[in-house]
């Protein structure tokens, strides 16, 4: 598997994972109330790439809003780039968010405190 494309619904971001070259990319919503269904195979393909990262992996984070499910699931998919890290790849995750959404910049700062990784937090204006 190279590639996961998903498309963004009302409720579900949109989905980028690049397995070959190293960069992920999740934009949108993610509201689902089967959260962990939908991530799943998200974090089996990390688990995956892991075994062989690429030496730069980056991941692009964009969410306009995330119910708690879906939390506990981008956790999981910070735990495993942090365990990316651990072994010698570089990971750059990009935060973004809008300039005026104090509760999505306090996010990614809270989870930036809880995985041994700097985000880089990109504001849109």
């Amino acid at each position: 598997m190279e590639m996961i494309l998903l498309e963004g619904t009302p409720i579900t971001p949109m989905v980028k994972f690049d397995l070959k070259e190293g960069r992920f990319e999740l934009k949108g919503v993610s509201i689902a109330e089967n959260t962990l269904e939908f991530y799943k195979p998200l974090l089996e393909s990390l688990e995956q790439y892991a075994i062989h990262p690429c030496p730069v992996t980056q991941l692009d984070i964009q969410l306009d809003y995330f119910n708690t499910t879906s939390s506990k699931c981008l956790l999981d998919i910070f735990k495993r780039l942090e365990l990316i890290h651990h072994k010698g790849s570089k990971v750059n995750i990009n935060w973004y968010y809008e300039e005026q959404d104090e509760d999505m910049r306090e996010a990614g700062h809270d989870y930036m405190a809880i995985v041994d990784m700097v985000f880089n937090m990109k504001v849109i204006k």
